[in-house]
């Protein structure tokens, strides 16, 4: 059996996740970088005001799909969504939840924060569908 803690596996399942995205979705997603780090960088945590790397487990950095335009400077970053493996391990042991739903559900957030969701937009979301 494969440990799914170990950073190949971790891999191999945010991967799945992403590319379980499904249409009309999954169809502006082509150009993301699909990135793992242990942890979040000190500037990142300090930039959203978070006390402890504990407190991220993913982001969304680049340009929403709502807010591009042919005529926009390139930034030269792209468009990317960083898992941090160790606070999703973190989590996973914490709440008991298996680590593919707790990818799976920070990929999903991450992507839509691609689409120009906030995180207010998103748990109404999720909300309503847990109802």
């Amino acid at each position: 059996m494969n440990d799914p803690t170990a950073i190949e596996e971790f891999e191999r399942t945010a991967r799945k996740a992403f590319e379980d995205i499904p249409s009309p979705f999954a169809d502006y997603l082509g150009d993301i970088v699909l990135r793992i780090d242990d942890w979040p960088a000190q500037e990142i945590l300090d930039h959203f005001g978070l006390d402890s790397p504990f407190q991220l487990c993913g982001l969304y950095q680049g340009v929403p799909v709502g807010e591009k335009s042919p005529w926009s400077i390139p930034t030269g970053q792209g468009d990317r969504i960083t898992l941090y493996r160790r606070p999703l391990l973190n989590e996973m042991q914490t709440t008991g939840v298996a680590l593919d739903k707790l990818i799976q559900h920070v990929v999903v957030h991450e992507v839509g924060h691609h689409f120009g969701l906030s995180d207010a937009d998103m748990h109404q979301i999720e909300d309503s569908v847990e109802d």
